[in-house]
């Protein structure tokens, strides 16, 4: 069992030793000089030695207070240490911060800001997990991860709070031999008739259920030839001639030269990455990520 009163008495007896002056020393402590000494001599009682010779000039270690003195000057800097890291975990500036991340996120969105984490707290380990957007919310109610990056809008339940870090808007992504490359834009609507490569819905409910619509508000639902796990797959699948795609158009410079990117006429914007986590789990280090987001501070590096 840890005695807290004898390691009390030894911080005290650090202070007189290192001043050789009882007025001094409880100056630096903060203290009046009287229970000072009686704490002194409550630690003398108790380790049955004197360690202190007193006089008109001041105080003088003994014999047995000079032996000690080393391992106690030790003690202290370990005690010193010890509470650092308490704080520093108390504050979230320690340990590991977990991240789940949907592919285009890892690319985009999570280099800079583990570059500011890694500045701000160099002993914090950043663990990343690739995700599907569907898994974002079960994964952080379970808090198998702290923080999420996923296409996620809109209410998420009670406690999950989210906040939009990429929107962009939807452009075409286009084999390069095909018909509809020789336009500048491209109505919607004249996709009708195309094939597409399409985020599968059971991965990503919230941008295939938002592009579905859009579909539907020019009359028409896409014609779906396969469903891929990530917008890069979209992108190659394109690359292939397995269809067209609709995707963010901050990707087009991902693209390799056998797809051409075209701007919709119509303006569809879209939450290309989110940052979302859970009210209900306290943590400090979200609470910071929250905030260097919110302030675009993450951009600075």
């Amino acid at each position: 069992m840890i005695n807290f009163r004898l390691i009390r008495h030894l911080w005290l007896f650090l202070a007189v030793a290192e001043e050789k002056h009882f007025g001094r020393a409880a100056k630096r402590l903060g203290m009046s000089q009287p229970p000072l000494t009686e704490q002194i001599q409550a630690l003398e009682q108790g380790l049955g030695v004197r360690l202190l010779d007193r006089d008109r000039r001041g105080v003088r270690l003994t014999p047995a207070g000079a032996a000690i003195l080393p391992a106690i000057r030790k003690f202290a800097e370990q005690l010193e240490r010890l509470e650092l890291a308490v704080r520093e975990a108390i504050s979230g500036q320690t340990g590991t911060l977990t991240v789940g991340a949907i592919n285009s996120a890892m690319l985009e969105n999570l280099p800079p800001l583990v570059d500011r984490l890694r500045v701000a707290y160099p002993e914090l380990t950043v663990a990343v997990k690739e995700i599907d957007s569907v898994e974002a919310v079960p994964l952080l109610e379970a808090g198998d991860i702290d923080l999420a990056f996923a296409r996620l809008e809109g209410e998420l339940g009670p406690t999950i709070r989210s906040l939009p870090v990429t929107q962009d808007r939807l452009a075409v992504a286009l084999p390069q031999d095909h018909r509809l490359t020789a336009f500048n834009e491209i109505p919607l609507a004249d996709l009708a008739h195309e094939d597409f490569a399409m985020f599968s819905r059971r991965l990503s409910p919230v941008y295939f259920d938002h592009v579905v619509a859009a579909c539907a508000m020019q009359g028409f639902s896409p014609r779906i030839l396969h469903e891929v796990r990530s917008v890069t797959s979209q992108i190659a699948f394109v690359g292939c001639g397995q269809g067209i795609a609709l995707v963010p158009s901050g990707f087009e410079r991902l693209a390799p030269p056998s797809v051409t990117f075209r701007p919709l006429r119509e303006r569809i914007d879209i939450v290309a990455a989110a940052l979302v986590w859970s009210a209900a789990r306290h943590n400090p280090m979200v609470e910071a990520v929250v905030s260097i987001l919110e302030t675009g501070a993450w951009f600075e590096m």
